[in-house]
């Protein structure tokens, strides 16, 4: 949890020309169940700065938790235009695979999830949900597969730590989440 002081501290640096203030309390807001303001704070960041290709990745991220996940893929793409060798695409990939999921690609999701896995196959995040696409898919022995490099990186991942990371709780977002935690236990995820 972010200390009150440093959030005032925060919100006084953001008033000014600083992008990337506006753009760390952007993340705040979107972490704290406040996905919209979060989206204004990008855009603010983005004013200052339209080549800041990281607040472009935020803005899906904020749509997808938000239920706009048809909108998230044309930000993830502008990331990639802007910053084609961006340390972090992998996962500004995962989100647009987190998107498509929302939105029952699943074959979508499976393509950016395995786009992420190219750009940093030590990203356990990305083999879980993976996992938890092909078991929706109906691909079991891909699933678990993937599910075990995933907890060959990280073995404490459970679906319940999972779980307990919502950004929001906009229902259709939360009904996304449901579909993925049937998924991860479909691919052999601890429950935790």
């Amino acid at each position: 949890m972010v200390p009150i002081a440093s959030l005032r501290e925060l919100a006084a640096v953001s008033h000014s020309n600083h992008a990337s203030a506006h753009l760390v309390l952007a993340v705040v807001q979107m972490f704290t169940n406040r996905a919209a303001q979060g989206i204004a704070e990008c855009e603010r960041a983005l004013a200052l700065d339209r080549n800041l290709a990281t607040a472009h990745a935020f803005i899906g991220l904020a749509k997808y938790a938000l239920g706009r996940a048809e909108e998230t893929e044309a930000h993830i793409l502008e990331v990639l235009r802007i910053s084609p060798r961006d340390i972090l695409a992998y996962q500004w990939m995962m989100i647009a695979g987190f998107a498509k999921l929302l939105l029952n690609s699943d074959a979508d999701a499976v393509a950016w999830f395995r786009r992420c896995l190219e750009a940093n196959r030590n990203f356990p995040a990305a083999h879980f949900f993976l996992a938890a696409t092909l078991a929706l898919l109906g691909e079991p022995d891909q699933a678990r597969a993937a599910a075990e490099a995933g907890s060959a990186l990280n073995p404490g991942f459970t679906i319940r730590t999972y779980r307990t990371n919502a950004m929001s709780d906009n229902p259709t977002y939360l009904a996304g989440r449901e579909r993925i935690y049937e998924g991860l236990r479909l691919a052999g995820v601890p429950e935790g």
